[in-house]
């Protein structure tokens, strides 16, 4: 999060502004305004992140977006690596968390269902690898076929979802384990403000918090539209995807290399320690932005028949797999 690379999101959101504007928008067949569309562009939990809210009141608009960054301060102080007073780094200093925030309580425990649902795939406990990589590769003269099989044996030993243990009042790590949010916190964090939107009374807006997800549709009666952008070309569209109601996350090796020639990446299959090679990204489109997040990830090492069963079996409404030779493969629920 915040202060050190994290994934980075290519996710491109049609009519995204820069700052906060208002575009006012017309009533079909009529030439009032039927509201406007305020947009909101920041930083948060270390992506770039935006939001569209359509309202009637301008003014009450500026108050849910200060009222929304306000939220997002605060899960991002329970969920950030990198701030020592986090409850995320209590955990790992510790390795017990006694009385934790409820928000801390509910997503540790969909961490532990997405790590079930896709068999180990997902898991938030690979903070070992990613510490193992990082360290070997800041080394000076770093062997560049990466840190030695022993080494990687004895991350991957610390690795497993049977090594976090989580209950409403207590939550508890094996010893020398560690936990990661970066694949999981930015869509629940984007499902928290959806939720925050939705209690107030807003019926359209698109939220990206690093994940983005659509309330409704777009205030014109058309889909919002997000794309997916060229891995290789981040500033080309790789692909346009329709979302009302739902949610579109995008993992990928890109994001973030160790090495310069990219062979080592901070995607980790938790049961070998070796890092996604078999696509340039993977996108999904979910309900929540937290499934969304949590799937995409898990996708990127994965085989295209471990992610066709887990599209059938409903996790996932759409899947979009971006070869490395740049073919482009749908997998629909």
């Amino acid at each position: 999060m915040t202060g050190s690379p994290t994934r980075r999101r290519f996710i491109g959101i049609s009519a995204a502004a820069a700052g906060l504007a208002v575009m006012p928008l017309v009533a079909r067949g009529s030439s009032r305004p039927a509201g406007e569309l305020v947009t909101w562009h920041g930083q948060a939990l270390g992506a770039v992140c935006s939001m569209q809210i359509h309202h009637t009141d301008r003014g009450e608009a500026e108050r849910l977006i200060r009222q929304v960054v306000q939220e997002v301060r605060r899960l991002e102080r329970m969920f950030s690596l990198y701030d020592e007073t986090s409850d995320l780094s209590r955990l790992n200093r510790t390795g017990f968390a006694a009385a934790p925030p409820p928000e801390f309580v509910e997503l540790l425990t969909r961490a532990q269902e997405f790590s079930r649902l896709t068999a180990g795939a997902f898991d938030v406990t690979v903070q070992p690898l990613w510490a193992l990589y990082l360290n070997h590769f800041a080394r000076e003269g770093a062997d560049p076929t990466g840190p030695s099989p022993e080494r990687v044996r004895a991350a991957v030993d610390l690795v497993g979802h049977d090594k976090l243990l989580v209950g409403p009042d207590r939550i508890s790590l094996s010893r020398g384990s560690a936990v990661t949010l970066n694949g999981i916190a930015q869509g629940y964090v984007t499902d928290k403000v959806v939720d925050l939107l939705r209690a107030e009374g807003v019926d359209h807006s698109l939220v990206d918090m690093g994940e983005t997800r659509a309330l409704g549709a777009h205030p014109e009666g058309r889909p919002w539209e997000a794309a997916v952008a060229d891995p290789d070309e981040p500033n080309r569209a790789a692909a346009v995807l329709p979302v009302v109601d739902r949610a579109l996350a995008t993992s990928g090796p890109y994001g973030f290399r160790f090495d310069s020639q990219g062979r080592f990446n901070h995607l980790f299959a938790p049961a070998s320690g070796q890092c996604a090679q078999s696509w340039a990204s993977a996108s999904v489109i979910a309900p929540t932005a937290t499934a969304a997040d949590a799937l995409s990830t898990a996708c990127c090492v994965m085989t295209e028949p471990q992610i066709r069963a887990l599209a059938q079996a409903g996790a996932a409404e759409l899947v979009l797999l971006i070869g490395n030779d740049g073919r482009q493969t749908r997998i629909a629920a």
